[in-house]
């Protein structure tokens, strides 16, 4: 499912129109992306914990010259999911 799907799904779902659904997950998603930006973890009672992890510099190869690059390091999310998602997949 992409952005434009998740809308209509929205919409469908509620009494919003498609651009009332677009502008709310636009601000869900800016709101989790400030809070994430600023070190702090999301959490979706049912659904999951949105958090930084910090993976630090290290070595490695460029595949084509086999010369050792310094990869820096860098912040990746990550995402666990709640009791409650994961009991609803495995039905």
């Amino acid at each position: 499912m992409n952005k434009s799907e998740l809308v209509s799904a929205m919409s469908a779902r509620s009494e919003l129109t498609k651009k009332d659904s677009k502008a709310a997950l636009d601000s869900i998603l800016n709101a989790i992306t400030k809070r994430l930006s600023e070190g702090d973890p999301v959490a979706l009672a049912g659904f999951g914990t949105l958090s930084l992890s910090y993976h630090p510099a290290k070595a490695g190869r460029n595949p084509r010259t086999g010369k050792e690059i310094m990869i820096e390091g860098q912040n990746k999310v990550l995402f666990k999911s709640a009791k409650a998602l994961k009991d609803a997949l495995a039905k």
